[in-house]
């Protein structure tokens, strides 16, 4: 059963826990939410086992979080909503860790509010952070609305598509959060960052490229390419919870 926090603006962040010991804030990413991009993939009793509290969120946008059509109400403040969360979870500062979208805002929050981040986990965000973030938006955004998808001819466009139309998914709010920007971060910015990071991606992951360039940006980061893998298909992968599994306890 979600739980319920308040954005900064009023809208409500859905987020649950699970187990007791040190806390994990988990940040999913786009067009997913805490279910499908956490709970179903094993991540919570992962977690839980090694004697970790989760605390996952829903987005806004996504989930059982609302759901705003109006594209300046993303952006940073997803940022925000993740304090917001861990202000409601009785959580100072955890471990963070994050996927595609969710790995750019736990970048966010270690820049934002730096305090609250022990560890971070940023998985599903490679090297093509630094030169491609943000030049896809309006193309995925308008693939999101079209009215005959059938007709996109673009990959990337079809992939997002295609995922963002399961059930329960709301195009227009997806396309919303989509077409507004997040800040981007340059390498001098990430690498005042002092905490130790891990940087995941898979090694057949397009979006991504290698999880190398970025790790190398951070003053303490290393990274793990996870086998035969894709962005889709990481997730979930035993090789990439176990890498986080040690990180977690070093």
């Amino acid at each position: 059963m979600a739980n319920f926090a308040r954005g900064n603006d009023g809208v409500r962040i859905a987020w649950e826990e699970a187990g007791a010991g040190e806390p994990v804030v988990l940040v999913h990413g786009f067009a997913s939410d805490r279910v499908q991009n956490w709970r179903a993939p094993g991540w919570y009793a992962t977690l839980t086992e090694a004697g970790r509290r989760v605390v996952a969120l829903d987005c806004r946008g996504h989930g059982e979080s609302g759901k705003p059509h109006d594209p300046g109400s993303y952006g940073d403040r997803m940022v925000d909503d993740v304090v917001a969360v861990m202000d409601a979870a009785g959580v100072a500062s955890a471990n963070v860790m994050g996927y595609s979208m969710g790995g750019m805002l736990t970048m966010g929050l270690m820049m934002r509010r730096p305090g609250r981040v022990r560890r971070a986990v940023i998985a599903g965000v490679g090297e093509t952070y630094f030169r491609e973030a943000g030049l896809r938006r309006e193309a995925i955004a308008e693939a999101l609305e079209a009215k005959d998808p059938a007709a996109l001819a673009d990959p990337v466009q079809r992939q997002f598509r295609l995922f963002a139309t399961q059930p329960g998914k709301d195009l227009q709010a997806l396309a919303a959060c989509m077409r507004r920007e997040r800040t981007v971060y340059g390498r001098d910015d990430l690498a005042k960052w002092p905490g130790a990071v891990l940087v995941v991606c898979g090694e057949s992951d397009a979006l991504t490229g290698s999880p190398q360039g970025l790790a190398q940006a951070f003053a303490n980061g290393r990274a793990v390419v996870v086998p035969k893998r894709d962005h889709m298909t990481a997730v979930g992968d035993k090789v990439y919870k176990q890498a986080v599994l040690e990180f977690l306890a070093a």
